[in-house]
């Protein structure tokens, strides 16, 4: 079981905090509003009214032990940067905050957060990634120029097996799992014999401009 604590209860936070604590981990939710602190009450290990502006206060709750602690506290910046601040005085190794444009995530991350995070703008990328691309189901970014995605198979794949279509070769792209949607089925690395059927979901991992090419395939 990991430690959270979650600072900030807005709509973010208080989504954030139901969902880890549903996962089974431990989740001490943090705000300075009793209303938003009785609401996550039943969602958390621990809710807690308290203004995680004062050092004290966050140095009594044991933040320092947590796995890490999120700051979601909104629209007013100069509150999330005095929050990083002291949690990085207290000792919390990690600290994921949440950013409301640049500038402001160049600050966090020069008072100690270890993380950023702009839920409305990489939502934005996702669904908006989604629409223009409907074939691909949902992506995972990893370092600069790969991709790990899901993507349903076009439609000059189906029928052919993987050494036939030698995407590694072709393309440079290498399928690394391969998901059935009826019924749910999951295939890791999957044999070069395997033949690409229409229900399923290739798991490919390659660089993004040759993800890009295969996803122009039908």
């Amino acid at each position: 079981m990991k430690k959270f604590a979650i600072i900030g209860l807005g709509n973010f936070g208080f989504h954030a905090a139901k969902a880890l604590f549903s996962y089974g981990n431990e989740v001490v939710a943090i705000d300075s509003d009793k209303v938003r602190v009785q609401a996550i009450d039943q969602y958390s290990t621990e809710a807690v009214f308290a203004d995680a502006t004062d050092t004290e206060a966050l140095r009594a709750l044991g933040l320092d032990s947590m796995d890490a602690v999120l700051v979601s506290t909104g629209t007013k910046i100069s509150i999330s940067i005095l929050i990083c601040l002291h949690l990085q005085e207290i000792g919390v190794k990690k600290i994921i905050a949440k950013a409301v444009d640049p500038d402001h995530e160049k600050i966090l991350k020069r008072v100690g957060a270890t993380q950023i995070i702009h839920p409305e703008r990489d939502m934005a990328e996702r669904v908006s990634r989604n629409l223009s691309q409907p074939n691909v189901l949902d992506f995972i970014p990893l370092a600069a120029e790969f991709e790990l995605v899901q993507i349903e198979p076009p439609k000059q794949f189906i029928g052919k097996s993987l050494k036939d279509l030698d995407l590694r070769a072709e393309h440079n792209v290498h399928i690394i799992g391969i998901r059935e949607q009826a019924p749910d089925k999951f295939v890791l690395v999957p044999p070069a014999d395997t033949v690409i059927g229409r229900n399923q979901i290739l798991i490919a991992i390659g660089k993004s401009e040759d993800i890009a090419k295969i996803k122009l395939l039908d």
